[in-house]
Protein backbone atom coordinates (compact mmCIF):
# COMPACT_ATOMS: atom_id res chain seq x y z
CA UNK A 1 0.00 0.00 0.00
CA UNK A 2 3.06 2.27 1.11
CA UNK A 3 4.18 1.08 -2.40
CA UNK A 4 1.55 2.29 -4.44
CA UNK A 5 1.05 5.45 -2.21
CA UNK A 6 4.31 6.75 -2.92
CA UNK A 7 3.91 5.90 -7.04
CA UNK A 8 0.98 7.87 -7.26
CA UNK A 9 2.56 10.83 -5.23
CA UNK A 10 5.88 11.08 -7.75
CA UNK A 11 2.93 10.93 -10.74
CA UNK A 12 0.96 13.35 -9.70
CA UNK A 13 4.89 15.37 -9.14
CA UNK A 14 5.91 14.44 -12.15
CA UNK A 15 2.18 15.52 -13.89
CA UNK A 16 2.22 18.88 -12.00
CA UNK A 17 5.70 19.89 -12.93
CA UNK A 18 5.56 18.91 -16.30
CA UNK A 19 2.28 20.85 -16.44
CA UNK A 20 3.66 23.91 -15.00
CA UNK A 21 6.98 23.62 -17.30
CA UNK A 22 4.53 23.77 -20.35
CA UNK A 23 2.88 26.98 -18.97
CA UNK A 24 6.15 28.40 -18.19
CA UNK A 25 6.88 27.57 -21.64
CA UNK A 26 4.16 28.83 -23.32
CA UNK A 27 4.37 32.45 -21.28
CA UNK A 28 8.00 33.00 -22.55
CA UNK A 29 7.05 32.06 -26.35
CA UNK A 30 4.05 34.57 -25.68
CA UNK A 31 6.73 37.19 -24.82
CA UNK A 32 8.82 36.56 -27.69
CA UNK A 33 5.91 36.65 -29.86
CA UNK A 34 5.07 39.96 -28.64
CA UNK A 35 8.69 41.36 -28.77
CA UNK A 36 8.51 40.42 -32.35
CA UNK A 37 5.51 41.98 -33.45
CA UNK A 38 5.30 45.05 -31.40
CA UNK A 39 8.38 46.20 -30.57
CA UNK A 40 10.44 44.56 -33.61
CA UNK A 41 13.51 45.77 -35.08
CA UNK A 42 13.63 43.04 -38.37
CA UNK A 43 11.98 44.92 -40.76
CA UNK A 44 13.89 47.96 -40.55
CA UNK A 45 17.56 45.64 -40.15
CA UNK A 46 16.49 44.26 -43.73
CA UNK A 47 15.65 47.24 -45.10
CA UNK A 48 19.18 48.78 -44.15
CA UNK A 49 21.18 45.94 -45.22
CA UNK A 50 19.28 45.32 -48.50
CA UNK A 51 18.97 49.34 -49.22
CA UNK A 52 21.91 50.87 -47.31
CA UNK A 53 24.87 48.01 -48.73
CA UNK A 54 22.64 46.19 -51.32
CA UNK A 55 23.37 42.88 -52.82
CA UNK A 56 26.87 41.10 -51.09
CA UNK A 57 28.28 38.06 -53.56
CA UNK A 58 31.72 37.29 -52.11
CA UNK A 59 34.90 39.02 -52.62
CA UNK A 60 32.74 42.06 -53.75
CA UNK A 61 33.03 45.54 -51.64
CA UNK A 62 29.40 45.35 -50.87
CA UNK A 63 29.92 41.81 -49.24
CA UNK A 64 32.71 43.77 -47.13
CA UNK A 65 30.82 46.81 -46.14
CA UNK A 66 27.68 44.27 -44.86
CA UNK A 67 30.79 42.17 -42.90
CA UNK A 68 30.97 45.98 -41.28
CA UNK A 69 26.98 46.76 -41.06
CA UNK A 70 27.05 43.14 -39.36
CA UNK A 71 29.47 43.65 -36.90
CA UNK A 72 28.42 47.10 -35.83
CA UNK A 73 24.78 46.02 -35.59
CA UNK A 74 25.57 43.13 -33.38
CA UNK A 75 27.58 45.83 -31.10
CA UNK A 76 24.67 47.84 -31.09
CA UNK A 77 22.45 45.58 -28.93
CA UNK A 78 25.14 44.54 -26.53
CA UNK A 79 25.95 40.69 -27.29
CA UNK A 80 28.37 39.16 -24.40
CA UNK A 81 30.51 38.23 -27.61
CA UNK A 82 30.83 39.71 -31.22
CA UNK A 83 33.96 38.97 -33.63
CA UNK A 84 34.62 38.38 -37.18
CA UNK A 85 36.23 35.26 -37.76
CA UNK A 86 38.70 35.32 -41.13
CA UNK A 87 38.11 33.20 -44.17
CA UNK A 88 39.25 33.10 -48.17
CA UNK A 89 36.48 32.98 -50.29
CA UNK A 90 36.24 32.89 -54.53
CA UNK A 91 35.96 35.98 -55.75
CA UNK A 92 33.70 35.81 -59.53
CA UNK A 93 32.34 38.97 -60.96
CA UNK A 94 29.77 39.29 -64.28
CA UNK A 95 31.65 42.39 -65.23
CA UNK A 96 29.20 44.47 -67.62
CA UNK A 97 25.56 43.67 -68.68
CA UNK A 98 25.00 40.68 -70.32
CA UNK A 99 23.59 40.72 -73.72
CA UNK A 100 21.83 37.52 -75.94
CA UNK A 101 19.45 38.18 -78.73
CA UNK A 102 17.50 35.51 -81.29
CA UNK A 103 16.94 35.34 -84.88
CA UNK A 104 15.12 33.72 -86.63
CA UNK A 105 14.01 32.68 -90.07
CA UNK A 106 12.21 36.63 -90.08
CA UNK A 107 15.36 37.93 -89.55
CA UNK A 108 14.49 40.47 -87.11
CA UNK A 109 16.99 40.11 -83.73
CA UNK A 110 14.46 39.79 -80.40
CA UNK A 111 16.67 40.63 -77.29
CA UNK A 112 16.08 38.45 -74.57
CA UNK A 113 16.66 38.71 -70.78
CA UNK A 114 19.94 36.87 -69.78
CA UNK A 115 22.11 36.45 -66.71
CA UNK A 116 25.26 34.89 -66.69
CA UNK A 117 25.44 31.60 -64.04
CA UNK A 118 27.79 32.12 -61.13
CA UNK A 119 31.18 31.03 -62.16
CA UNK A 120 30.82 31.05 -65.80
CA UNK A 121 33.81 32.06 -67.96
CA UNK A 122 33.38 35.15 -70.82
CA UNK A 123 32.53 34.59 -74.12
CA UNK A 124 35.13 36.74 -75.31
CA UNK A 125 33.06 38.90 -77.18
CA UNK A 126 29.86 38.45 -79.14
CA UNK A 127 29.33 35.20 -80.05
CA UNK A 128 26.52 33.54 -82.06
CA UNK A 129 25.84 29.83 -83.42
CA UNK A 130 22.67 27.84 -84.08
CA UNK A 131 21.05 27.09 -81.17
CA UNK A 132 19.41 23.63 -80.06
CA UNK A 133 16.53 22.48 -78.03
CA UNK A 134 16.49 20.04 -75.18
CA UNK A 135 13.49 19.58 -72.90
CA UNK A 136 15.53 17.75 -70.39
CA UNK A 137 18.44 17.39 -68.41
CA UNK A 138 18.54 13.38 -69.64
CA UNK A 139 18.14 14.47 -73.35
CA UNK A 140 20.79 16.42 -73.62
CA UNK A 141 22.79 13.37 -71.54
CA UNK A 142 21.73 11.10 -74.44
CA UNK A 143 22.08 12.96 -77.10
CA UNK A 144 24.68 12.33 -80.09
CA UNK A 145 27.83 14.18 -80.29
CA UNK A 146 27.14 14.97 -84.51
CA UNK A 147 23.57 16.94 -83.42
CA UNK A 148 25.04 19.43 -80.52
CA UNK A 149 28.94 19.66 -82.17
CA UNK A 150 29.59 23.78 -82.70
CA UNK A 151 26.15 25.04 -81.72
CA UNK A 152 24.94 26.48 -78.49
CA UNK A 153 22.46 24.40 -76.46
CA UNK A 154 19.41 25.40 -74.91
CA UNK A 155 18.12 23.32 -71.39
CA UNK A 156 14.27 23.89 -71.39
CA UNK A 157 13.07 21.88 -68.77
CA UNK A 158 10.55 23.33 -66.77
CA UNK A 159 9.97 23.09 -62.72
CA UNK A 160 7.79 20.51 -62.02
CA UNK A 161 4.38 22.70 -61.02
CA UNK A 162 2.55 19.55 -59.82
CA UNK A 163 5.13 19.25 -56.65
CA UNK A 164 3.65 20.65 -53.64
CA UNK A 165 6.27 21.66 -51.74
CA UNK A 166 8.49 23.57 -54.28
CA UNK A 167 12.45 23.18 -53.02
CA UNK A 168 11.65 19.48 -54.68
CA UNK A 169 10.71 21.06 -57.89
CA UNK A 170 13.99 22.94 -57.76
CA UNK A 171 16.26 19.89 -56.51
CA UNK A 172 14.45 18.06 -59.74
CA UNK A 173 15.96 21.28 -62.05
CA UNK A 174 19.20 21.82 -60.22
CA UNK A 175 21.37 19.51 -62.74
CA UNK A 176 20.31 21.83 -65.88
CA UNK A 177 22.03 25.04 -63.96
CA UNK A 178 24.71 23.18 -61.55
CA UNK A 179 25.69 20.50 -64.85
CA UNK A 180 24.75 21.51 -67.40
CA UNK A 181 28.01 23.36 -69.40
CA UNK A 182 30.01 19.83 -68.41
CA UNK A 183 27.42 17.68 -70.33
CA UNK A 184 26.97 20.23 -73.51
CA UNK A 185 30.82 20.68 -73.89
CA UNK A 186 31.09 16.67 -73.72
CA UNK A 187 29.11 17.05 -76.83
CA UNK A 188 31.25 19.97 -78.59
CA UNK A 189 28.58 22.66 -77.80
CA UNK A 190 30.57 25.94 -77.76
CA UNK A 191 28.02 27.77 -75.14
CA UNK A 192 25.06 26.92 -72.98
CA UNK A 193 21.55 28.43 -71.85
CA UNK A 194 18.89 27.04 -69.29
CA UNK A 195 15.42 28.12 -68.50
CA UNK A 196 15.40 29.94 -65.47
CA UNK A 197 14.88 27.83 -62.42
CA UNK A 198 11.60 29.30 -61.34
CA UNK A 199 7.61 28.46 -61.50
CA UNK A 200 6.04 31.78 -62.90
CA UNK A 201 6.39 32.73 -66.39
CA UNK A 202 8.09 36.11 -66.02
CA UNK A 203 10.96 38.06 -67.44
CA UNK A 204 13.33 37.92 -64.51
CA UNK A 205 16.44 35.28 -65.36
CA UNK A 206 17.73 33.76 -62.24
CA UNK A 207 21.28 32.99 -61.52
CA UNK A 208 22.95 30.94 -59.24
CA UNK A 209 26.41 28.49 -59.02
CA UNK A 210 27.45 26.49 -61.50
CA UNK A 211 30.33 23.71 -62.06
CA UNK A 212 33.36 22.48 -64.55
CA UNK A 213 35.16 19.70 -64.68
CA UNK A 214 39.13 18.93 -65.57
CA UNK A 215 38.05 16.95 -68.33
CA UNK A 216 35.64 18.88 -70.20
CA UNK A 217 36.77 22.19 -72.17
CA UNK A 218 34.65 25.31 -70.15
CA UNK A 219 31.76 26.67 -72.14
CA UNK A 220 30.05 29.87 -71.06
CA UNK A 221 26.91 29.49 -69.09
CA UNK A 222 24.10 31.80 -68.76
CA UNK A 223 20.18 31.54 -67.63
CA UNK A 224 17.30 33.09 -69.58
CA UNK A 225 13.67 34.22 -68.10
CA UNK A 226 11.11 31.70 -68.35
CA UNK A 227 9.16 34.06 -70.41
CA UNK A 228 11.85 34.21 -73.06
CA UNK A 229 12.40 30.56 -72.35
CA UNK A 230 8.74 30.09 -74.08
CA UNK A 231 9.28 32.89 -77.12
CA UNK A 232 12.63 31.12 -77.90
CA UNK A 233 11.29 27.41 -77.95
CA UNK A 234 8.20 28.34 -80.30
CA UNK A 235 11.15 29.96 -82.67
CA UNK A 236 12.68 26.90 -83.02
CA UNK A 237 9.48 24.94 -83.67
CA UNK A 238 9.19 27.11 -86.81
CA UNK A 239 12.73 26.48 -87.74
CA UNK A 240 17.08 27.28 -87.29
CA UNK A 241 17.76 29.76 -85.00
CA UNK A 242 20.69 32.14 -84.36
CA UNK A 243 21.58 33.19 -80.48
CA UNK A 244 23.95 35.99 -79.88
CA UNK A 245 25.05 36.15 -76.47
CA UNK A 246 27.81 38.06 -75.01
CA UNK A 247 29.56 37.26 -71.23
CA UNK A 248 31.83 39.34 -69.39
CA UNK A 249 32.54 37.07 -66.82
CA UNK A 250 35.65 37.69 -64.70
CA UNK A 251 37.54 35.04 -62.24
CA UNK A 252 40.45 37.26 -59.41
CA UNK A 253 42.16 35.01 -56.92
CA UNK A 254 40.57 34.15 -53.32
CA UNK A 255 39.48 37.00 -51.44
CA UNK A 256 40.00 38.01 -47.78
CA UNK A 257 36.22 37.69 -45.75
CA UNK A 258 34.99 36.90 -42.81
CA UNK A 259 31.74 35.22 -40.73
CA UNK A 260 30.56 37.75 -38.66
CA UNK A 261 29.56 36.07 -35.21
CA UNK A 262 27.65 37.35 -31.99
CA UNK A 263 27.08 35.04 -28.50
CA UNK A 264 25.77 34.68 -25.81
CA UNK A 265 27.66 32.92 -22.79
CA UNK A 266 25.66 30.17 -21.63
CA UNK A 267 25.92 28.00 -17.92
CA UNK A 268 27.51 25.77 -20.12
CA UNK A 269 29.98 27.88 -21.89
CA UNK A 270 32.06 25.09 -24.31
CA UNK A 271 28.63 23.43 -25.59
CA UNK A 272 27.20 25.10 -28.28
CA UNK A 273 23.90 26.22 -30.23
CA UNK A 274 24.88 27.57 -33.38
CA UNK A 275 22.43 29.68 -35.66
CA UNK A 276 22.05 31.77 -38.69
CA UNK A 277 22.07 31.93 -42.05
CA UNK A 278 24.59 33.14 -44.94
CA UNK A 279 25.03 36.92 -45.48
CA UNK A 280 26.16 36.47 -48.91
CA UNK A 281 23.92 37.03 -52.07
CA UNK A 282 23.98 36.42 -55.65
CA UNK A 283 24.33 40.44 -57.09
CA UNK A 284 21.52 40.77 -59.38
CA UNK A 285 19.31 41.92 -56.72
CA UNK A 286 19.21 42.37 -53.25
CA UNK A 287 19.84 39.46 -51.59
CA UNK A 288 16.49 39.96 -49.54
CA UNK A 289 14.75 36.54 -49.20
CA UNK A 290 18.36 34.64 -50.12
CA UNK A 291 19.19 35.11 -47.24
CA UNK A 292 18.89 38.73 -45.82
CA UNK A 293 15.92 37.68 -44.32
CA UNK A 294 17.62 34.38 -42.76
CA UNK A 295 20.32 36.25 -41.00
CA UNK A 296 18.00 39.13 -39.86
CA UNK A 297 15.64 36.79 -38.73
CA UNK A 298 18.43 34.75 -36.48
CA UNK A 299 19.90 38.31 -35.55
CA UNK A 300 16.29 39.29 -34.38
CA UNK A 301 16.12 36.32 -32.24
CA UNK A 302 18.93 36.61 -29.98
CA UNK A 303 18.17 40.23 -30.09
CA UNK A 304 14.98 39.25 -28.15
CA UNK A 305 15.97 36.76 -25.85
CA UNK A 306 18.60 39.18 -24.74
CA UNK A 307 15.83 41.69 -24.13
CA UNK A 308 13.94 39.59 -22.31
CA UNK A 309 16.57 38.72 -20.17
CA UNK A 310 16.89 34.91 -21.17
CA UNK A 311 19.85 33.26 -19.64
CA UNK A 312 20.51 30.21 -21.42
CA UNK A 313 21.99 26.75 -20.46
CA UNK A 314 23.96 26.39 -23.22
CA UNK A 315 26.01 29.10 -25.15
CA UNK A 316 23.61 30.61 -28.17
CA UNK A 317 26.11 31.63 -31.29
CA UNK A 318 24.63 33.36 -34.03
CA UNK A 319 26.89 33.41 -36.93
CA UNK A 320 26.24 35.38 -40.46
CA UNK A 321 27.93 32.83 -42.70
CA UNK A 322 29.68 34.33 -45.84
CA UNK A 323 29.98 32.67 -49.24
CA UNK A 324 27.13 29.61 -49.23
CA UNK A 325 26.49 30.76 -52.86
CA UNK A 326 29.09 29.96 -54.69
CA UNK A 327 31.82 27.74 -52.38
CA UNK A 328 30.35 27.23 -49.04
CA UNK A 329 33.75 28.38 -47.39
CA UNK A 330 32.16 29.68 -44.49
CA UNK A 331 30.13 26.93 -43.09
CA UNK A 332 33.34 24.58 -43.84
CA UNK A 333 36.05 27.23 -42.26
CA UNK A 334 33.40 27.25 -39.10
CA UNK A 335 32.91 23.63 -38.67
CA UNK A 336 36.68 23.14 -38.90
CA UNK A 337 37.01 25.95 -36.29
CA UNK A 338 35.20 24.93 -33.56
CA UNK A 339 35.90 21.63 -33.98
CA UNK A 340 39.80 22.31 -33.47
CA UNK A 341 38.67 24.68 -30.71
CA UNK A 342 37.09 21.61 -28.73
CA UNK A 343 33.54 22.87 -28.40
CA UNK A 344 30.78 20.96 -28.35
CA UNK A 345 28.49 21.60 -31.20
CA UNK A 346 24.92 20.80 -28.97
CA UNK A 347 22.61 21.70 -31.74
CA UNK A 348 22.99 24.27 -34.96
CA UNK A 349 19.65 25.32 -36.73
CA UNK A 350 19.69 27.51 -40.40
CA UNK A 351 16.95 30.11 -41.72
CA UNK A 352 17.67 30.12 -45.70
CA UNK A 353 14.47 29.38 -46.98
CA UNK A 354 12.96 33.01 -47.20
CA UNK A 355 11.06 35.47 -44.91
CA UNK A 356 7.94 34.20 -46.08
CA UNK A 357 4.78 32.93 -43.36
CA UNK A 358 6.18 30.39 -40.93
CA UNK A 359 4.87 26.63 -41.02
CA UNK A 360 7.33 25.00 -38.49
CA UNK A 361 10.71 23.14 -38.53
CA UNK A 362 12.63 19.97 -40.13
CA UNK A 363 15.38 18.25 -38.24
CA UNK A 364 18.52 16.19 -39.64
CA UNK A 365 18.61 13.49 -37.20
CA UNK A 366 17.56 10.74 -35.18
CA UNK A 367 14.48 9.32 -34.14
CA UNK A 368 14.87 10.48 -31.00
CA UNK A 369 16.19 14.06 -32.38
CA UNK A 370 12.89 13.53 -34.17
CA UNK A 371 10.61 12.97 -31.60
CA UNK A 372 12.01 15.81 -29.76
CA UNK A 373 11.54 18.41 -32.29
CA UNK A 374 7.62 16.85 -32.79
CA UNK A 375 7.31 17.58 -28.72
CA UNK A 376 7.46 21.38 -29.77
CA UNK A 377 4.30 20.98 -31.88
CA UNK A 378 1.66 21.58 -29.28
CA UNK A 379 3.32 25.11 -27.91
CA UNK A 380 3.49 25.89 -31.45
CA UNK A 381 -0.15 25.21 -32.36
CA UNK A 382 -1.50 28.85 -31.45
CA UNK A 383 1.22 30.46 -34.11
CA UNK A 384 -0.54 28.27 -37.08
CA UNK A 385 3.23 26.29 -37.30
CA UNK A 386 2.33 22.80 -38.37
CA UNK A 387 5.06 21.48 -40.27
CA UNK A 388 7.16 19.06 -37.83
CA UNK A 389 9.76 16.37 -39.81
CA UNK A 390 13.04 14.70 -40.24
CA UNK A 391 14.69 16.60 -42.93
CA UNK A 392 16.70 19.89 -42.51
CA UNK A 393 19.60 21.88 -41.74
CA UNK A 394 20.94 24.05 -44.62
CA UNK A 395 24.47 24.49 -46.68
CA UNK A 396 26.27 26.52 -44.09
CA UNK A 397 25.75 24.23 -40.88
CA UNK A 398 26.01 21.35 -42.84
CA UNK A 399 29.91 20.74 -42.41
CA UNK A 400 29.13 20.39 -38.85
CA UNK A 401 27.72 16.81 -39.45
CA UNK A 402 31.45 15.70 -40.88
CA UNK A 403 33.19 16.60 -37.06
CA UNK A 404 29.83 16.39 -34.87
CA UNK A 405 27.81 12.93 -36.28
CA UNK A 406 25.62 13.41 -33.89
CA UNK A 407 24.15 16.61 -33.66
CA UNK A 408 20.70 17.46 -34.52
CA UNK A 409 20.78 20.17 -37.61
CA UNK A 410 17.24 22.15 -37.84
CA UNK A 411 16.34 23.96 -40.69
CA UNK A 412 13.34 26.83 -40.65
CA UNK A 413 10.21 25.99 -43.03
CA UNK A 414 8.45 29.27 -44.10
CA UNK A 415 6.07 29.02 -47.07
CA UNK A 416 7.78 27.59 -50.07
CA UNK A 417 5.04 29.09 -52.51
CA UNK A 418 6.58 31.99 -53.78
CA UNK A 419 9.87 31.51 -52.74
CA UNK A 420 11.19 30.66 -56.75
CA UNK A 421 9.59 33.66 -58.40
CA UNK A 422 12.58 35.78 -56.21
CA UNK A 423 15.36 33.09 -56.19
CA UNK A 424 18.91 34.57 -57.65
CA UNK A 425 16.79 37.02 -59.46
CA UNK A 426 16.53 40.76 -60.25
CA UNK A 427 13.40 40.88 -58.05
CA UNK A 428 15.00 39.82 -55.48
CA UNK A 429 14.51 43.02 -53.32
CA UNK A 430 13.07 44.42 -49.65
CA UNK A 431 9.99 45.19 -51.05
CA UNK A 432 9.31 42.09 -51.74
CA UNK A 433 9.35 40.79 -47.95
CA UNK A 434 6.14 41.35 -46.12
CA UNK A 435 7.12 42.82 -42.68
CA UNK A 436 4.50 40.84 -40.76
CA UNK A 437 5.44 37.38 -41.96
CA UNK A 438 9.33 38.45 -41.76
CA UNK A 439 8.35 38.95 -37.96
CA UNK A 440 6.73 36.03 -37.27
CA UNK A 441 9.75 34.03 -38.72
CA UNK A 442 11.71 35.83 -36.13
CA UNK A 443 9.55 34.87 -33.43
CA UNK A 444 9.32 31.63 -34.08
CA UNK A 445 13.25 30.68 -34.36
CA UNK A 446 13.86 32.58 -31.01
CA UNK A 447 10.94 30.85 -29.39
CA UNK A 448 12.10 27.53 -31.62
CA UNK A 449 15.91 28.56 -30.08
CA UNK A 450 14.81 28.73 -26.55
CA UNK A 451 13.18 25.14 -26.60
CA UNK A 452 16.26 23.39 -27.75
CA UNK A 453 18.27 25.08 -25.06
CA UNK A 454 15.95 24.80 -22.38
CA UNK A 455 14.58 21.00 -22.86
CA UNK A 456 16.87 18.71 -23.80
CA UNK A 457 16.53 15.66 -25.62
CA UNK A 458 15.58 12.40 -23.46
Amino acid sequence: MKLLLSILLISQFTFAQTANNVIKDSSFIRSVYDEALIRGKAYENLRELCKNIGHRLSGSAEAAMAIKWSEAKMLSYGFDKVYLQPIKVPHWERGNTESAWYQSKSGIPQKLHILALGGSIATDGLIHKEVIEFKSFEALKTASRNVVEGKIVFINQEMDASEIQTFKAYGGCYPIRGEGAIEASKLGAIAVIIRSLAIPEDNFPHTGSMKYDSKTAKIPAAAISTSDAQKLSRAIEEGPVELYIELDCRVFPNADSYNVIAEITGEKSNEIITFGGHLDSWDTGEGAHDDGAGVIHCLEALRILKTLNYKPKHTLRLVFFMNEENGNMGGKTYAQWTKEKGEIQYAALESDRGGFTPRGFGVDGSTEQVNHLKSFESLFSTYDLNQWEKGGGGVDIGPLKDYYPGIPLYGFIPDSQRYFDFHHAPSDVFENVNKRELELGAAAIGSFIYLVDSRPIK
